[in-house]
């Protein structure tokens, strides 16, 4: 069957009555029977259609190796394909970036060469197990390249070798330095005992108070818990907190002010405020605030 050919056509009831007839000609040209005038199936030769079968194989599979670089090639993450001798079979753009060397430098070199710290990294006996024995592998490690830098790397057994696909971390690892960092200080001003501390909310309720705050205002933390902060205060001190927090989320700045709480028993307890926002992925979170007597 050649490309452009046109059909001839045949009325259903026409088609079983001459279907040895057609049959022959399904041979050189494809065949439509019509039903109700309207075409409803295709009458061809078996070698066409094996052909027509194979052709669209083949289309298929291509379009499937076609789609599989492009979704490589668009991978944020380092992408790097090695053989079971350990040269780069292939690698993306992200991991040409990294490495700062055209894809086409790297290609076909000793990974230990091309990457000379490896050798002495915790991630190469993992390489060669996954080589040598098919073994995943997932860790993150410091950065080969840059120091400073952290990698979460995964280790993929193919059957041309293996694939190494790095991320950076930095960032990930940098924040939860941070928040071990504030955890130890919280820790800290607790076990000091004097200091007080609160998180408050976008609308200045209470999320968190410390004992040393609570015990300063004669109560628990539950009690105080979704209250606003300014109800701890008496009323000649509220405006002053209010004025304060509306600047602080309007410019981000810390301040420290002095103000009293009100205790259980109605009497103003002199302290100094120090507040600073609390900033999340998406904007303001709330504010946490520090209380010492004064």
């Amino acid at each position: 069957m050649r490309h452009g050919q046109i059909p001839d056509r045949v009325s259903a009831a026409d088609f079983i009555r001459g279907f040895a007839s057609w049959r022959l000609q399904s041979a050189r040209r494809p065949v439509v029977v019509t039903h109700h005038g309207k075409d409803a199936h295709v009458l061809i030769s078996l070698d066409d259609y094996r052909r027509l079968g194979s052709d669209g194989c083949q289309s298929g599979n291509g379009r499937l190796q076609e789609s599989q670089i492009l979704l490589m090639e668009s991978v944020r993450d380092c992408v790097i394909l090695i053989d079971r001798e350990q040269r780069i079979a292939a690698l993306n753009p992200a991991a040409s970036d990294m490495f700062e060397i055209a894809a086409s430098s790297l290609v076909g070199r000793p990974l230990v060469a091309a990457l000379p710290t490896l050798e002495t990294s915790v991630l190469f006996p993992h390489i060669l197990r996954m080589i040598d024995h098919r073994e995943r592998f997932t860790g993150e490690l410091p950065s080969l390249l840059r120091p400073g830098q952290w990698l979460r790397a995964d280790l993929i057994p193919l059957p041309v070798g293996g694939a190494i696909v790095l991320r950076d971390i930095s960032e990930t690892i940098l924040a939860r330095e941070a928040a071990d960092a504030q955890h130890a200080v919280i820790r800290a001003l607790d076990i000091d005992g004097g200091i007080g501390h609160a998180l408050l909310s976008v609308r200045e309720t209470v999320e968190y108070a410390n004992p040393a705050l609570t015990e300063m205002i004669g109560t628990n933390e539950q009690a105080i818990r979704r209250v606003r902060f300014s109800a701890l205060l008496p009323l000649a001190a509220r405006n002053q907190f209010a004025e304060a927090i509306e600047t602080l989320f309007r410019t981000g700045a810390p301040l420290r002010q002095a103000s009293e709480l009100l205790s259980r028993e109605g009497l103003p307890v002199p302290v100094t405020l120090s507040i600073v926002e609390r900033r999340g992925t998406y904007g303001s979170e709330g504010a946490a605030i520090l209380v010492t007597r004064r």
